[in-house]
């Protein structure tokens, strides 16, 4: 018998080359977790799509048994679970996650503070955003003046 809200969590992360399941969305997140991700993923310059494990309990307890992880949010690049914020947020402070995104050929990795702004672009089952979200206009005329 097939399980149709895995069936779902693998067509997103099979579809979309970073997917964040995560509470809120990028616009609002409703955890500092998720927050913290979409905070990363940004600075990063990485298109990324979500999931707002909210608005769906069945996601939100079948992402936790898809992937054998207990907590919100859940990162996946290229279809593999890479972990929540802990690890994410570790992986991003060692320089890891720059290395795994360009090993996995996602379009937009940087290193940090090497660009002005940054381009993501954020589907939701909600809205569709695409645009830059940049630093603060001071960083900017900080980095400009450098």
């Amino acid at each position: 018998m097939t399980n149709p809200v895995f069936e779902r969590i693998q067509a997103e992360i099979s579809d979309a080359p970073v997917m964040l399941y995560m509470k809120g969305n990028p616009m609002f997140p409703q955890c500092g977790f998720s927050a913290r991700v979409v905070q990363i993923l940004t600075q990063l310059n990485v298109a990324f799509k979500t999931a707002n494990v909210l608005e769906d309990a069945e996601l939100r307890e079948g992402l936790k048994q898809f992937s054998n992880w207990p907590t919100i949010p859940q990162l996946y690049v290229k279809g593999e679970f890479v972990g929540g914020c802990d690890i994410i947020t570790e992986m991003y402070q060692s320089g890891e996650l720059e290395t795994l995104l360009a090993d996995k050929a996602v379009a937009g990795a940087q290193i940090p503070g090497k660009g002005l702004g940054v381009k993501i672009a954020v589907v939701t089952p909600a809205y569709n955003v695409a645009g830059y979200i940049g630093a603060t206009i001071a960083s900017l005329i900080a980095q400009s003046h450098a």
